[in-house]
Parts: structure tokens; sequence; C-alpha cells
């Protein structure tokens, strides 16, 4: 169970460098670029040390997946992004497959 948290925090990282690599406008700004640096070493160091424990298909998955969703709901919340139907329910299937991967057992 250690090594999932370590996952779902690492994609909430990687929201953060996501998001932070959009406010640095191509590494031009420099808070932006800085902490998408720090958000980028902490999600895959956190992916890395997962991966000790978890299968490399369903953690990349769920790392992946959270970051998608998380840039995506940000990005609609605070960056002015287009809401739609289609999209939030896009998102919400992602979100029930990332809980279906977390629960396959895939720790060995």
């Amino acid at each position: 169970m250690a090594a999932w948290l370590l996952v779902i925090v690492a994609g909430f990282l990687e929201t953060g460098f996501a998001v932070c690599l959009k406010l640095s406008h191509g590494f031009t700004r420099l808070w932006p670029t800085v902490a998408f640096c720090a958000f980028a070493l902490g999600s895959f160091g956190l992916l890395t040390l997962s991966l000790r424990r978890l299968e490399v298909g369903p953690a990349y998955a769920v790392w992946t997946g959270i970051g998608a969703a998380g840039t995506a709901v940000y990005g609609m919340l605070f960056l002015g992004d287009v809401v739609s139907t289609l999209k939030l329910v896009s998102i919400s299937l992602v979100v029930v497959g990332l809980v279906g991967l977390q629960f396959s057992g895939s720790v060995h």
C-alpha cells in the first residue's frame, strides 16, 4: 500500500510540473521554471521508489493518469481551459480506470 501512496503523490507532483511547465512560458520565467524542476524531480523520484515494489505497467499508468487528469482539472479551474461535459466524463473514466489499476494486485 505504501508503494501505491508514493505513486499517487508522484502523480500529483506530475500535475504540478505540467502546470509549472505552462506557467514557465518556455522556461523564460524563473520561478515557474524552478518549481517545474522541483516537481519533476520529486515526481520521478517517488515513481522510481515505488517501482521497487510495483509492476511498471500499472504504476506508470496510474502516475500518468493522475498527472493528466489533475492537469486537466487544474487547467479548467484556474487557467481558463474550456469545460465540457465530454471532457468531464472522460476525466471521470480515467479516474475509474486508475482505481481499477490500483486494486489490480500488481504489488510483488
